[in-house]
């Protein structure tokens, strides 16, 4: 049994700023792990302030809002700049996003190109490609929004992105040093408790969760601090800007190839949390709170998300 994280800091709040926010008491409290990934390490005492944050993540409906008040474009509707692009193929420089598509049998790990495709007209209103809609996922979370999507919807809502360690406090829902957000076993008594992969990642989906993609949000059972989907379903941006505490990054994830490469890239990445629907034990095992990737400010998936702040 895990002890509660640290001595709280700061007195508590009392009233929510916002329609469904859970107050975090900040405090000291040992982030990171020396157990799994190498990205992951040192584990490391870290003070963070107390804040309100998103009890869900965003969703397709919150999102809707946000464009219908502001009219924004997301980055994956808007043709990329040949320019910041210079060895792309240019039949590809057209609006589009990222999409995952279920390997036919087993395959080589070693090459994203297998269950990862670049598909032309997916968006937020279309997730997996032209064709596929939003139709009765407005529960789910909205996915294909690239950094500045998450930034400027946050801005519109009057809050902001955590920052990686205050994203690391909630998901521990004041548990010290577990695996998991809810502890040590991964399924307690046979339950699923995220929107995980279950099989041999990225064929076999024993879909043991319920779902082969995304899930409403709040689906899965809450962590101590009754925030959901703080592990699975989508990955969650951060504000803070993606660094190797302790030596290159593990290559193994479900999450884009731009994530392998070495520091110093031409386009900037950010910290992303939680892991999502595609994260599987025999292959990226990052469905916990000390898990972390980098991923490009301009790259958009159909596994990833964001929940929002108030400081």
């Amino acid at each position: 049994m895990q002890c509660v994280v640290h001595e709280a800091l700061g007195s508590p709040a009392t009233t929510s700023p916002a329609r469904d926010m859970v107050w975090i008491p900040g405090g000291r409290f040992r982030m990171g792990s020396n157990d799994f990934y190498p990205e992951e390490g040192p584990a490391r005492w870290v003070e963070v302030g107390g804040f309100w944050i998103d009890q869900y993540q965003v969703t397709v409906a919150d999102f809707d809002r946000f464009v219908r008040d502001t009219g924004h474009v997301t980055m994956a509707e808007v043709p990329p700049e040949a320019a910041d692009y210079p060895d792309a193929d240019p039949d590809l420089l057209v609006p589009g996003s990222l999409v995952f598509r279920k390997a036919p049998g087993p395959v080589s790990l070693a090459d994203y190109r297998n269950w990862w495709s670049w598909t032309p007209g997916a968006t937020w209103r279309h997730p997996e490609g032209p064709g596929s809609t939003i139709e009765g996922r407005d529960l789910h979370p909205v996915t294909h929004v690239a950094y500045s999507d998450a930034v400027a919807f946050a801005t519109w809502a009057g809050k902001e992105l955590p920052t990686e360690s205050e994203w690391e406090l909630a998901a521990r829902g004041g548990l010290a040093d577990a695996v998991f957000t809810w502890g040590d076993e991964f399924a307690p008594e046979g339950r699923m408790m995220a929107n995980t992969w279950q099989g041999a990642f990225p064929w076999q989906n024993l879909l043991l969760d319920g779902y082969a993609g995304t899930s409403p949000v709040g689906a899965f059972p809450p962590n101590g601090y009754s925030l959901y989907d703080m592990a699975g379903n989508v990955w969650e941006w951060t504000r803070d800007v993606f660094t190797y505490p302790a030596g290159p990054s593990a290559k193994a994830c479900c999450t884009t190839p731009v994530t392998t490469d070495e520091p110093g890239s031409a386009i900037p990445r950010h910290v992303i949390k939680g892991g999502s629907h595609l994260c599987a034990p025999n292959y990226c095992m990052r469905y916990r709170p000390a898990a972390r990737q980098g991923e490009a400010i301009d790259t958009s998936t159909c596994h990833l998300g964001f929940r929002c702040v108030i400081r």
